[in-house]
């Protein structure tokens, strides 16, 4: 293999497309790849940069907007995983000393989970860095353009939620 040629670019979702295809779906398409394309990048820098992983800066992102701690059980609806997901990611920061796990007097099964203050000072760094990551991947357009990207992501997202709640009805 000739190791000075540029690498080819890895397919992604629209690479799927044909001329055929509705224009909503390319636009989905074209979302979906930039969200992918975003997300390895973060990862790929957390893993390197601070041998975090995205799972556990959500985790601890979650953490840091409540600082009196929240519930396991609200900590794996806000993330979308399983409780055992969240238990393992605890264990994790716990064994950090970036997280505590404490038990709640009135209900003996749960436990309460918040940033220690290693954890806040470690988060507020990554978070600051995270910041700086996707002001840079978003810096190849105007303030303008990043903000009628934004009103218009705004619309989609409302009409879909109003979208929702129609076929809920019915």
């Amino acid at each position: 293999m000739d190791k000075t040629a540029p690498m080819a670019s890895p397919p992604d979702p629209e690479t799927r497309l044909h001329d055929a295809h509705h224009e909503s779906l390319r636009l989905w398409l074209r979302l979906l790849t930039c969200t992918l394309t975003i997300e390895r990048d973060v990862r790929a820098r957390l893993r390197e940069r601070f041998a975090m992983t995205l799972a556990r800066f959500d985790l601890m992102a979650q953490l840091e907007r409540n600082p009196e701690g929240l519930k396991m059980g609200e900590l794996s609806r806000r993330l979308m995983v399983t409780s055992g997901n969240v238990t393992g990611l605890t264990d994790q920061l716990v064994d950090e000393g970036l997280v505590e796990r404490t038990p709640i007097p009135a209900d003996r099964r749960a436990f309460r989970v918040r940033l220690t203050g290693k954890g806040k000072r470690a988060f507020d760094v990554m978070a600051a860095e995270h910041e700086g990551w996707v002001i840079e991947m978003f810096s190849g357009l105007s303030d303008r353009e990043r903000d009628r990207l934004h009103a218009l992501l705004g619309r989609l997202k409302v009409t879909m939620h109003t979208s929702e709640r129609a076929k809920a009805r019915t």
